[in-house]
């Protein structure tokens, strides 16, 4: 399958495309899309933004197979939809520690980095499937939809969180220049 040149490292490049919130926003054209990822272990979650990066809208999941399939799968998803970056949820403990699942994540971004330039940054996804569950549940979902919903729908929470974010620094990057 064929990607577009923006999508594909022309060259292996051992720099890292993980970028903090604060410079996504700095790198990010006006207009441009992002999607929110939550890595499960059987699924990813999908969640893709307006281009005004307004509001988070869950798609559909991509059920993991291996590596390779589920980047491609990814990737697809990436150019059908003009994604500038995507924001992947990273499974902190409460206490602040990282544990299997982060790392696991971390591995992730570090093999999606050989197949694309598009930037990644890890947000921190603590309780947001618990959040996502809960409005499911305050919107009378089945138990069986919100299996099939959850993912995508937690990915929109991280999403959200982290337009919010983007949001607010563009506020205050008005406000510095004005003052």
């Amino acid at each position: 399958m064929g990607y577009p040149a923006s999508l594909l490292k022309i060259e292996s490049v051992n720099r890292m495309t993980v970028l903090s919130i604060e410079d996504l926003a700095s790198t990010l054209a006006s207009g441009q899309a992002i999607a929110g990822l939550d890595l499960g272990t059987k699924t990813i979650g999908i969640s893709v933004s307006d281009l005004g990066r307004r509001f988070a809208t869950p798609r559909d999941v991509i059920k993991r197979v291996k590596f390779g399939i589920d980047a491609e799968a990814l990737l697809t998803m990436a150019a059908k939809e003009k994604i500038a970056a995507f924001v992947i949820g990273l499974p902190i403990n409460m206490d602040g520690s990282e544990g299997p699942r982060a790392q696991a994540t971390r591995a992730f971004v570090r093999n999606m980095a050989q197949k694309t330039e598009l930037p990644f940054v890890y947000w921190d996804e603590r309780l947001s499937t618990v959040a996502a569950e809960r409005v499911l549940i305050e919107m009378d979902v089945s138990r069986k939809k919100r299996a099939d919903r959850i993912d995508s729908a937690a990915a929109s929470f991280i999403l959200q969180g982290a337009l919010d974010r983007l949001a607010s620094l563009a506020k205050d990057a008005i406000a510095d220049s004005a003052g």
